[in-house]
């Protein structure tokens, strides 16, 4: 996946907008900002980013604290290269994109979901977890795009001819 003479626009696509594509968003801007201008939004939008999602950012130098949960409606004008939803529930209602949008489904673990009920204390290594495997994914840009499509395309049923 290559677009020549200007950056890439991927979405970061997940249900709240709160947590795990907020932290996608913010990696790719940092890390990959010359080739990728990431963007993110949730199927519904929660009111705030999850503090817990800021806090583990902010210790890896992303500063998360100024975003805000956006809805597609809020990106309308921005046309997508990518779509990657990062969880099952906005890959399964994820809407079709027109034009030549490649939509890719990375599934990470929901760390608000994880740790109901539990103090910082015992549900920040759980954010810190999520928060490092979608670094290694965009650290991985673009050739993790390329694998989760394969891993995708190998778990597709295809149907049998007779």
């Amino acid at each position: 996946m290559q677009v020549t003479g200007r950056k890439m626009n991927i979405l970061f696509l997940c249900t709240g907008n709160s947590c795990r594509s907020q932290m996608g968003e913010g990696y790719t801007n940092a890390l990959k900002g010359d080739v990728f201008q990431a963007y993110s939004a949730g199927v519904r939008a929660q009111d705030h980013v999850d503090p817990r999602a800021v806090a583990v950012m902010k210790e890896d130098g992303v500063d998360l604290s100024a975003n805000r949960p956006k809805t597609l409606d809020d990106l309308k004008d921005v046309e997508f290269d990518v779509v990657l939803t990062v969880c099952d529930n906005a890959n399964e209602t994820c809407p079709v994109f027109p034009g030549k949008t490649n939509r890719v489904h990375h599934s990470f673990d929901d760390p608000p979901k994880l740790t109901q009920g539990m103090s910082d204390e015992e549900a920040l290594p759980v954010y810190r977890r999520v928060r490092d495997e979608i670094k290694a994914f965009v650290e991985a840009l673009p050739e993790s795009l390329n694998m989760a499509t394969q891993k995708e395309n190998a778990h597709a049923v295809h149907p049998r001819s007779h």
